[in-house]
């Protein structure tokens, strides 16, 4: 019994390893075409980088493009109203490609049997602040998961199918979320 504490503890601080410490500076909350939540994604911004985590659920199972958009806005059901991939620097698609990537390419989102999945990524090409990348310019921005995996080249979309999800990045109220 004496050990318990030091397991309870290790564990508690195993699982918050790769999150980022306080409350996200923005957050989006992830919409399938019904209207229904299906995951929420929480933004941070440090001399690292963005931090991205997304958490997702009612996704089917497997690997899926999960992408920055260049618009802040997701109407149902294609979710069209996104545009491209956030790309300011005019660059190909694809965090493989030798011409790219855009600034919104972010790696798959892998998605377990369970409809169940996440993404931890750290990018150092947008913003959250002002400036020429940032998220926040005049037009918003959003996150969208797409229904086929992104093969991380083929330039626009790394050919990864239809809008399955998206939720408009927001900065963040002053009350703590859970993620």
């Amino acid at each position: 019994m004496k050990g318990l504490p030091l397991i309870v503890l290790g564990v508690l601080l195993g699982g918050c390893a790769t999150m980022q410490a306080g409350s996200p500076q923005a957050t989006a909350d992830l919409k399938n075409a019904k209207g229904e939540a299906v995951g929420t994604v929480g933004l941070w911004e440090d001399a690292n980088g963005v931090r991205i985590a997304a958490h997702v659920r009612g996704i089917l199972a497997g690997r899926h493009g999960f992408h920055i958009h260049a618009v802040g806005k997701c109407d149902p059901p294609d979710f069209m109203t996104a545009a491209g991939h956030y790309n300011p620097g005019g660059k190909k698609h694809g965090l493989r490609s030798p011409d790219g990537p855009h600034a919104g390419d972010l790696p798959n989102l892998e998605v377990g049997a369970d409809g169940t999945g996440g993404l931890e990524y750290v990018t150092k090409l947008v913003t959250l602040g002002p400036g020429p990348t940032s998220l926040f310019d005049g037009d918003g921005s959003a996150l969208v998961i797409h229904a086929n995996l992104d093969d991380d080249v083929t330039d626009p979309t790394g050919n990864s199918g239809g809008r399955i999800a998206c939720g408009v990045i927001t900065r963040a109220a002053a009350a703590p979320r859970s993620y």
